[in-house]
């Protein structure tokens, strides 16, 4: 077990053993990945943020029931998507999110291209708005895979989704973002990518 893992499985811990205050370290760690996942599937920023309070009040609520088996990512991201899906995916999908604001992980090449020419919050925007067009399962396994830095077993974990259909939406996705990055910069932009 990591020195990270084992840390937060001592703090979830301590949670649980009446500190209740330090669920919001958890709540600071996670909440700009748990927020792109929820908009992801919702494409609204209200919807999403309802969504992502009632996720964590559903973490809170369920700490006890935590097992150690996985990490706590894995188990609150799960409760994030499932929230997202059953509750608010009936709604209509209105306003894009555009907000999210973990993308300094992304590493963009030195190439003197429209992109790279970009204050970087524009690149965010314009990543998230490709985000948005692209189908949710797309959008929400390149957030996961690429932002989250989650593994295939553990989107596999968190998702239901078998093995081979995560490589497949991942290469699809992939080709998708692509497609629409190519669209609204021109060519040049495979240099990034």
């Amino acid at each position: 077990m990591g020195k990270n893992r084992k840390k937060e499985f001592e703090l979830i811990n301590s949670i649980k053993e009446g500190d209740t205050s330090e669920f919001k370290i958890l709540v600071e760690k996670y909440k700009e990945v748990s927020f792109s996942l929820a908009c992801s599937i919702l494409k609204n920023e209200q919807d999403a943020e309802d969504a992502l309070q009632e996720s964590f009040i559903k973490a809170f609520n369920g700490l006890r029931k935590f097992n150690f088996k996985s990490s706590f990512s894995t188990w609150l991201y799960k409760i994030v998507i499932n929230t997202c899906k059953t509750k608010y995916s009936h709604q209509k999908i209105s306003n894009r999110c555009v907000n999210f604001d973990t993308y300094q992980r992304l590493e963009i090449k030195e190439n003197d291209t429209p992109f790279k020419k970009m204050e970087i919050k524009q690149r965010k925007e314009a990543v998230n708005k490709i985000l948005d067009t692209i189908k949710p399962d797309e959008s929400l396994l390149l957030r996961m895979f690429y932002l989250a830095e989650l593994s295939i077993k553990e989107i596999r974990e968190i998702t239901n989704f078998k093995e081979s259909k995560i490589k497949v939406t991942l290469w699809r996705a992939r080709k998708s973002f692509h497609l629409q990055l190519q669209k609204r910069y021109g060519l040049e932009i495979r240099q990034l990518i």
